[in-house]
Order: C-alpha cells, then structure tokens, then sequence
C-alpha cells in the first residue's frame, strides 16, 4: 500500500479524525462491562436505587455513544476510501490511455480490465476495513486485556497465555495466502481474456458450430481459478476456527478458575460476568484482526498490481524537437525496421516518400506487414531502425495530440459505441452538422437517409444493428469528418461491392484532393489509381511503383490482378 501512498496523503487528515471517533466509540464500549461489573458487585448490594439508575444511565450513554460514533466513523471511511478509490481509478485509465501499444500488448486487454475493475475494488475494500476495523480491533484486545489486569490479574493472564497461539496462526495464514491471492488476480486476467473472446466471436462460434469447444476452454481456465480460490479459502479459514477454539477454551478457564476464586472469596461475581463480556469482546477483535489480515493479503496483492500498471515509465516519450527538413517529403520513410517480439523482424528496411495530396496503396498478404506501417505511422510504436518523417520533422518530436490530429482513420477491427449515427461520426469532436451530412455523404452512407430518424437513428453496441457495408461507411464517414490532412483507410472497403467502392474513391480524388490517403486493401482494384503501391511479402517490399509499373515488373502483382480483376475492372 505504501505504493499508492500519494492517494493516501489528501484523505490523511480525514482518515486520522475517523479514526479517533472510531476510537471514542471502542472506548464507550469497553466501558460498558465495567458499569456492569460494578453494578453488580458495589451498587445492588447497597440497594441503592438512585446509584442503580446512575450507572444503568451510564450504560446506556455508553450504548448509544458506541453505536453513533461507530456508525458516524463506518460513514466517513466509506467516503474516503470511495474518494481514495476514484482517484486511483481515474489515474490508472488516464495511464492505460497512455501506454504504448506495445506495452498494452505485454500488459493484454483483460490484465488491464481486471486492475481497473476488481483490484480497485479489493483497494476500497481494504481502505474502507482498515478503518472500520483496524482502529476498533486492536483497541478492544489491548483494552480488553488491560481492563481485566485491572479487575484480576491472574484470570487476565490465561487469555495473555492463549495470545501467541493465535499469532502464528495469523503469520502462517498471511504467509501463505498472499501469493495466492497474486495468482488468483492473474488468473482472473485469463478468464476475463476468455469471457471477452467468446462475447466477441460469439457469431463465429456459433456459425462454426465451436460451442462445445468453447465451454471446455472456459470451464478449464474456471476450473484452474476456483481451485485457486478454493486453496486460498482454505488457508484463510483456518483463522476464525482457531482463534474461536483458542478463545472458548480461555474462556472455559476463567468460567472454572474463576467459580473456584468467587467461592474461596478471591473475585467477586460480577469480575466473572465482566470477563464473560470482555471475552466475547476479545474474541470479536480477533477474529476482526485475522478478516484484516485476510483482506490485506488481497488488498496488498491487488494494489501491487495496480501500482505496477501506475509506475510504468512512458515508453514512447516525445524526443527534444529539431528544425523540419526544407523541401522535403511530405511523408517519408527511411530504412524502417521494426519488430514486435524482438525475434523475427516484421518491417525490414522499408523506404518511400509521398507528396501532399498523394495515394498510396498497400498491398500484401496476411502478416506482410500492411497494417504495422500504419501504425509506426501514427506512431503506437517505435521503430526499432530508420526514421519517419512528416512534413520533413520526426515524429518522434512531434507531441501525440499535434501529430494524431493530422489523421482520420478507420483500422480493420474499429469499433462503434451505443448511440447515434450522429455521435458516432462526431465521436465527440466539435464538428457541425453540415460537415458531418458532406462526410455521410463522401462516404456513401445514404442508407442514413432510409433510416427514421436520419443522423439521429440509434446504433446498438459494436453496431449489430448495421450489416458490415454500414459498418464500414459509417467509421469512414467518421474519418472523413475533420477533414483530416492524412487519410488511413486500413482494409475499409472489403465489405463494400465495387460499385460501391469505385464511387467512394472518386469521391475522395475529387473532394480530398488535399488529402494524402493511405489505402490498405486486398482488392487490386481498390488500389490501382494510386500514385504509389507497395508490394509487401513478409516485411519486405517486392514491388513498388504506380500500377502500370508494377504490372511490368512485380509478377506477384501482376498474377494478382489478372486473378482478381474481370468485368470489375471495368466498373472501376
């Protein structure tokens, strides 16, 4: 916890005067079972009914100081442990929002669902006891010991005697229940990874009749957490067994030792009906102390983990700025290089330039490479060799927000958010109505128009209310409504017919002329009006040039074309 101590410090001031009203509350109740004690044994033995009236009054103060200030602390606790949590919460998305896309590869999607969610919270759970009953606990036990040394230091010393006993059964409990917690979060990750990739592909699945298939996998990494879960739970239960059986047997002691005290005249009775209830108290702050320890184990495993994600240093930091090159490229790459693992390199010594205003066309098969352009273009990564340039300045000194505003993008797996057409090409930009209508309309999205409502139709999650040609209209119109300067369309037309697609690409040869467009695509069609089109084959250009050029010269380009254009050539 000492990790996230700068989410501590605001609340400190808060946390401490919550814990002295704890503290005024578990001193009432300690008070209690000595008015009793002295009712019994001082005041009706005198039958004095205004003294009876006194200290029953007294008790009854206690009573009801213990309960407000006890429900008065529970409240404050749970505010500041709610505030102490948001802030983290805040922060840690804020982080996973900065990481680098290669650091969100290592980290994985449900790894960092699984901090922002449960390890938050297994967080505020541990705050919020720590406070509730970390001040009242160790009060009641040293409190309740030292209330009966007073009354009688002899009956005081067997539950002394029992103490160390439940100590090592703690020790040994937080000793090994904290590794099992670790890997318990860890495993969750695995469940959450196949919870999410079964809601995802759940169409796949079905219509590849994989169902069965898929409750195995899930019942294995289930299987793998709930024995987890179970061993953990196991050695944690150990506490309140022991510490009951340890405590009960004490008592039976002080019940035995104690009658043959009264009876030689050592004690009073009323000394052993008051260690009855310092007992039960003590027995209760015990059991409180090993939950604490129990939640601990979680709480310092789950903070552990968000702590790891919140201290990760920035991987890919914006690098002091330099003058732009003079009469240069608008976009040019040089001898790239770039690996996701570190093992086999993925872009290889990879050169082109692109003028303003230029196409240019990526071509290859899956795993060439296509899409790792586009993204050390918009810089999620780094190159591991080479330099890329924007405008003749590296974008490496370029900051995020300059650079990323420069483009309008729609990758290969985009996703679309419940709401409105409307929202979701704005997608929270300012952007007027009028521009988003000429984007809907440059993208050949008139099935708006045919929907009730028009811009303001409703769109369901991940848009399943739209067939894929929709999809992919609507997150280019969504492109295309900044009026971007850099224009990445990463496969965006492979559901849409030929017609269709010929008519979007005029569209931006006459309306985006401005625009330099970077197209990805299977289709040579979709390509062939390029000024440049690279022919990738596992990292490596193969053929680059316009594509008369490489119908000359790129036999694999050549053989792709005549294998996949025919009569669409002409629609094209």
């Amino acid at each position: 916890m000492f990790r996230l101590k700068k989410y501590i410090s605001p609340y400190l001031g808060y946390m401490v005067l919550t814990l002295l009203i704890k503290l005024l509350g578990t001193v009432t109740e300690l008070m209690i079972p000595e008015l009793m004690e002295t009712i019994l044994d001082d005041v009706v033995p005198s039958k004095s009914w205004n003294q009876i009236y006194l200290y029953g009054g007294a008790m009854l103060l206690c009573a009801v100081g213990c309960l407000v200030f006890n429900i008065w602390a529970n409240r404050m606790s749970a505010i500041s442990s709610g505030k102490i949590t948001l802030a983290l919460r805040h922060d840690l998305f804020a982080k996973l929002g900065r990481l680098s896309a290669r650091q969100m590869d290592k980290l994985t999607i449900p790894s960092a669902e699984s901090r922002l969610t449960s390890d938050t919270y297994n967080v505020n759970q541990l705050l919020a006891r720590l406070q509730r009953i970390g001040i009242r606990a160790p009060i009641l036990l040293v409190g309740g010991i030292f209330m009966m040394l007073r009354m009688d230091w002899l009956l005081a010393l067997i539950l002394i005697a029992l103490l160390p006993i439940i100590a090592l059964v703690v020790y040994f409990v937080t000793r090994k229940s904290l590794p099992l917690y670790t890997q318990q979060q860890t495993v969750l990750d695995k469940v959450v990874r196949t919870v999410q990739e079964n809601i995802t592909g759940i169409r796949v699945i079905e219509a590849l009749s994989k169902t069965d298939y898929e409750k195995k996998r899930f019942h294995s990494v289930n299987d793998q957490l709930t024995h987890i879960d179970q061993k953990a739970g196991s050695i944690t239960a150990i506490t309140n067994p022991c510490a009951t059986w340890t405590l009960n047997i004490g008592l039976t002691l002080v019940v035995v030792i104690g009658a043959f005290r009264v009876n030689s005249g050592g004690c009073q009775p009323g000394v052993i009906v008051a260690f009855l209830q310092y007992f039960t108290m003590i027995l209760n702050a015990m059991l409180g102390i090993t939950r604490i320890f129990v939640m601990f184990s979680k709480g310092e495993a789950s903070a552990r983990r968000v702590a790891d994600v919140l201290e990760l240093p920035e991987d890919l930091e914006i690098q002091p700025g330099t003058e732009p090159e003079t009469n240069s490229p608008y976009i040019e790459f040089r001898n790239v290089s770039f690996s996701y693992t570190g093992i086999g390199k993925n872009l290889e010594n990879l050169s082109f330039t692109l003028e303003k205003g230029q196409t240019l066309g990526i071509l290859g098969s899956i795993g060439s490479g296509k899409s790792t352009i586009l993204a050390l273009l918009l810089r999620l990564y780094d190159p591991d060799e080479g330099q890329i340039l924007i405008d003749g300045q590296d974008i490496r000194t370029i900051p995020y927000e300059q650079l990323r505003s420069r483009f309008g993008t729609v990758f290969q797996n985009d996703f679309i958010m419940e709401g409105s057409i409307a929202d979701n090409i704005r997608f929270f930009r300012d952007i007027p109505d009028q521009r988003l209508e000429k984007a809907a309309q440059d993208a050949q999205a008139e099935f708006i128009a045919s929907k009730e409502g028009g811009m303001e139709a409703a769109v369901q999650v991940r848009g399943n209310n739209l067939s894929g040609g929709q999809k992919q209209r609507l997150l280019i119109a969504r492109a295309l409504a900044a009026d971007p300067d850099i224009l990445i369309l990463d496969d965006a037309s492979s559901a849409l017919d030929y017609r269709t697609d010929a008519q979007l690409r005029r569209a931006l040869r006459e309306h985006y002329r401005h625009t330099t467009t970077i197209l990805v695509a299977q289709r040579v069609s979709s390509l062939r009006h390029a000024d440049l089109i690279l022919m990738l084959h596992d990292g490596t250009v193969i053929g680059a040039g316009n594509h008369e050029t490489l119908m000359a010269t790129c036999e694999e380009y050549a053989f792709l074309a005549q294998t996949q254009m025919g009569e669409a050539e002409e629609v094209c």
